[in-house]
């Protein structure tokens, strides 16, 4: 007898029951009750009006450059009306063929460049439409320990659960470092696991055809595309976690405790002398059963208070275990800043700000999950170090400076009339005096002057008052989950 085809609707009305500990979590393991497939009609469902008015306003709303042919995110809509019954019949007859992406070239902190891929916003909107019927189909089936591009986690996520691991004795790790992941997934391999549980062939075809689009290149030729899946399309994120699930299920099956974000993984031990022997059959295993290649470089091992993992490390502090930025994260932090607040820009000082904010902003909602706030107020007190002087440098002239100094004198420096004393002047000129900028923004006529608020009504943004909001985001999210108090894997009072 024939077995009962599968679709998505009959997976979404499947009764899926949960525990009581399930409940409410974002995925579930392999191992739960799911139903796997195999699914034929899914094409159906990728057409299907809903899920296309549903797709493009996810790629509206998220903007992005137009690719190789020049349209824009806001003529895909009118484009669609004009051709939406062509546009549905090319899919469903497998006519459908994506254009090259536009390759962007993006500099790595550590050397050489992250390629980006840039589809048209046609086959965004393709792409995105795939991806939404193919997520709940994949995501229910990945380790609870995966926590890249899923619903309902994050990078936090994943470092907030080796933190918790941490306390359970789990104290040392390996970072394994996937050489160009995104370069080097094989195709056929990809493909098989799609074939697993998808038995229609017209959408099995049709993400071949994305895979195989290829880039075209700034002189005008289209480089085939072999290997590899390129990043900046809404699917690449789905068919990453697809590869590397299978990484996942070994490392569930030999018993190991771990946390993967994307293409970063750490393996977390107990012991020592474990690291190694772990690190070594894994990229046996790596490079042997998955085709990819270990940058061993980069592959670290040790105790988690020193390894990176996505931009932090575990810390200790006096209410227990922590997590802490990594000395590589603030050292990147400080060159971008350094680059915005540059003396010679040649840019006012309202659109150094307006740079700085926009990238600081940014930073501490991501870096303000660490749980001690010193390391934000001593970068706080730097950069206003930094603004100081680029606004000093503004000035320009000495007697220029003088008299913005004294314009700017704090009151407790003024004589009961409201002239500044002789002390204040010769602190002014001890400061103009200086020769270094940098010197010169530390002294107590610059800092007196230029307060903190001063630079807030510059509008000038502090670390500090992000970092507090971050905090009480995250504390709330520790509640949910049933963690009462401020640290991670700790009793409340």
């Amino acid at each position: 007898m024939r077995r009962k085809q599968n679709t998505l609707e009959s997976y979404l009305l499947t009764d899926r029951s949960e525990t009581e500990e399930q409940e409410g979590a974002p995925s579930m393991s392999i191992s739960q009750s799911v139903d796997e497939g195999p699914y034929y009609d899914l094409m159906e469902r990728v057409i299907d009006d809903s899920n296309i008015k549903e797709a493009l306003e996810k790629v509206v709303g998220n903007r992005g450059a137009p690719g190789v042919d020049g349209m824009t995110v806001h003529e895909l809509e009118p484009w669609l009306k004009t051709n939406m019954e062509e546009f549905k019949d090319e899919l469903m007859s497998g006519r459908y063929t994506p254009e090259p992406v536009r390759r962007r070239d993006i500099p790595k902190d550590s050397g050489g460049y992250r390629s980006l891929g840039i589809p048209t916003v046609k086959d965004r909107l393709v792409q995105q439409m795939i991806a939404q019927v193919l997520t709940p189909l994949y995501d229910p089936t990945f380790s609870d320990s995966s926590y890249g591009f899923r619903p309902g986690r994050s990078p936090i996520d994943a470092v907030m659960k080796v933190q918790e691991k941490y306390d359970e004795g789990y104290k040392y790790g390996v970072g394994i470092d996937l050489e160009k992941f995104f370069d080097r997934v094989q195709h056929e391999f990809l493909m098989n696991i799609l074939r697993e549980r998808i038995k229609d062939k017209t959408l099995i075809h049709l993400i071949k055809k994305f895979l195989r689009a290829g880039v075209l290149l700034p002189d005008g030729l289209v480089h085939a595309t072999r290997e590899g899946v390129q990043q900046g399309g809404p699917l690449s994120p789905l068919l990453s976690n697809i590869y590397l699930d299978k990484l996942d299920k070994e490392l569930e099956r030999r018993g190991h405790i771990f946390c993967r974000f994307a293409d970063d993984q750490l393996i977390l031990l107990k012991s020592p002398r474990a690291t190694e022997r772990v690190r070594d059959s894994m990229i046996r295993f790596i490079e042997e059963e998955l085709k990819l290649k270990v940058n061993r470089e980069k592959t670290e091992t040790g105790s988690l208070r020193h390894l990176k993992f996505l931009g932090f490390k575990i810390t200790r502090t006096k209410k227990g275990t922590g997590i802490a930025i990594h000395p590589k994260a603030l050292s990147k932090f400080k060159k971008r800043v350094i680059a915005i607040t540059k003396r010679n820009r040649g840019i006012s000082v309202e659109g150094m700000l307006s740079e700085l904010n926009s990238y600081t902003k940014g930073w501490i909602g991501y870096f303000g999950a660490c749980s001690s706030d010193y390391a934000i107020k001593t970068l706080d007190e730097w950069m206003r170090r930094r603004v100081r002087q680029y606004i000093y440098k503004q000035w320009k002239k000495k007697y220029n400076r003088v008299r913005n100094l004294k314009r700017l004198c704090p009151d407790y420096l003024r004589t009961p009339v409201g002239s500044v004393t002789i002390e204040w002047v010769k602190m002014c000129w001890g400061a103009v005096r200086t020769d270094s900028y940098w010197h010169a923004a530390k002294s107590k006529a610059i800092s007196q002057a230029l307060t903190k608020r001063y630079l807030k009504g510059q509008g000038m943004y502090f670390l500090m008052d992000g970092w507090s909001a971050v905090q009480e985001r995250w504390t709330n999210r520790r509640l949910l989950r049933g963690l009462a108090g401020g640290v991670r894997g700790q009793p409340g009072d």
